[in-house]
């Protein structure tokens, strides 16, 4: 739990999804003698297309059993529509690619969920994230011990009051020696698959998904170079990410492979160009936050512009909103996040414009 104290007759709630690291999450925390329930959060319809709900929350009772503490179960569907689902079909519709897994982190695990936990009389929550605590003079948020696994980027959007409250007991493990603890302890997930895809839906044909949730239907549009020349056809400006290369038909071989530079929604069409294209030096954020100190003159740091991806040295500016690299970034994409790191610490991070 790296450095934070928590008495150890406090009461946690694990968010208990049904996998192996939130399972060994609360093994831990039993073990260290804090008294444990499980918590199970329902944010999507069980029968809905490659949804795996219905096998993890039985998957969570079977863990709860095990070790032998309470199993809860919270239904969050209306609010996860609300406050996840209709922001990320709106960035979709807007053109930009949204990340739901960190909004999911803020208002779900760490704001609904929370909440409840307070309500009723635990005084913490503990997931099974990749990523560590420490308390100075703020709770700081830190890079765990995998780096390959650091899910620290998704909670970036936090602040003083969740992370007063959080325990992320999975800071100072390996996923391998996650999974060695939970065949050594017995437990029935330990050899389980990693979920990918959507925060509580899971891994899904994005197409697919927004047409029939959101009423995003295929239609041909056109394939524009970079001078407005149209060069090729696809059928959805809405679905394609910057730096994407395929899902779209070119009319002949332009020399070399196509890129997505730009998308607009409005009149369905994307722009695309060579690799080159698409490298950013500098780019725009918006709805900054901070962990715990607020920063309001230029400095500088490490910056992440995807979950796991490669830290670029650069400078911030927080009165311009602006981020400057010290190198190019590839497909540096409207609506993802841009999250600031200096020496393990997460500071926070913004939206990208």
């Amino acid at each position: 739990m790296s450095n934070i104290d928590v008495p150890i007759n406090s009461k946690i709630a694990v968010g208990l999804s049904g996998g192996v690291d939130s399972a060994v999450s609360a093994l831990l925390l039993k073990q260290q003698g804090f008294e444990v329930s499980g918590i199970h959060m329902q944010c999507w319809d069980y029968d809905a297309r490659g949804c795996t709900g219905k096998k993890d929350r039985a998957d969570a009772v079977e863990v709860a059993t095990l070790l032998g503490i309470k199993f809860i179960s919270l239904n969050f569907q209306e609010e996860y529509r609300q406050k996840v689902l209709d922001h990320f079909f709106a960035e979709y519709q807007a053109g930009r690619t949204p990340n739901p897994d960190v909004l999911c982190n803020k208002e779900i695990k760490f704001g609904l969920f929370l909440n409840w936990a307070l309500a009723n009389g635990y005084s913490h929550i503990a997931t099974g994230h990749y990523a560590a605590l420490n308390k100075s003079t703020f709770y700081e948020l830190t890079r765990p011990k995998d780096a390959t696994k650091d899910q620290t980027y998704f909670l970036y959007q936090l602040g003083q009051k969740e992370l007063s409250h959080a325990i992320f007991p999975l800071g100072d493990y390996t996923k391998k020696e996650v999974r060695e603890l939970a065949l050594k302890n017995n437990i029935p997930v330990a050899q389980k698959d990693e979920s990918f895809g959507v925060c509580f839906i899971g891994n899904i044909d994005l197409k697919d998904f927004l047409a029939t949730n959101a009423g995003f239907m295929p239609k041909l549009g056109n394939v524009l170079d970079v001078d407005g020349n149209i060069i090729g056809s696809h059928m959805g400006a809405y679905a394609f990410t910057i730096g994407q290369r395929h899902g779209f038909t070119l009319n002949k071989y332009q020399g070399e492979p196509r890129y997505v530079l730009k998308k607009n929604v409005a009149t369905n069409e994307i722009i695309v160009g060579s690799q080159a294209d698409c490298m950013s030096s500098v780019f725009a954020i918006t709805n900054i936050h901070w962990v715990g100190k607020v920063f309001e003159q230029p400095f500088t740091c490490d910056c992440r512009i995807r979950h796991l991806g490669q830290l670029y040295p650069c400078s911030v500016n927080p009165s311009s909103l602006t981020v400057s690299l010290e190198k190019p970034a590839y497909a540096v994409a409207s609506g993802q996040s841009a999250v600031f790191y200096k020496d393990g610490l997460v500071l926070g991070g913004g939206v990208i414009a």
